[in-house]
């Protein structure tokens, strides 16, 4: 789908305020209502939204022992990283994944609530993800800043 001006605005739009009503949303980007909404239908049924979500404040994470993760799977073909990438999903612990250039496949997040958490992770998830080559793993010793998502 190719998005123009008025669909760019209106995700920015939703991205910081996905409860916004449709009124206002219109309002903001200069449309009738029922024609914004035509668009924001269009927008969620072609699936440039996926779907819609609150922010939570990180007070479990606040007291969470971080770790940052680093995967190197045996190989970098599309099944490899397929069956990586569905099996990731599927685990709550793993809070962020992203897929990388340079020395490693993958770079994720684990919230944790300490070393012998980590442990268990490590050998019951992590280390039984497919395609698995070689897992780096750094724990956080606290957070020096974190950027809020916009309001």
């Amino acid at each position: 789908m190719s998005l123009d001006r008025l669909d760019r605005e209106i995700l920015r739009i939703l991205q910081v305020d996905g409860r916004i009503s449709n009124q206002d949303l219109a309002a903001r980007v200069g449309m009738s209502p029922s024609a914004c909404l035509r668009r924001v239908r269009l927008l969620e049924s072609s699936g440039v939204i996926q779907g819609y979500g609150a922010r939570l404040a990180m007070a479990e994470e606040a007291e969470a022992t971080v770790v940052i993760v680093r995967i190197t799977l045996e190989r970098q073909t599309e099944e490899y990283l397929r069956r990586f990438e569905h099996a990731v999903r599927q685990y709550p612990e793993i809070k962020e994944c992203y897929l990388m250039t340079g020395e490693v496949d993958y770079t994720m997040r684990v919230s944790t609530g300490g070393a012998a958490d980590y442990e268990h992770i490590h050998t019951h998830i992590l280390s039984r993800l497919p395609g698995i080559a070689r897992i780096h793993s750094s724990v956080a010793m606290r957070n020096v800043l974190r950027v809020p998502a916009p309001r």
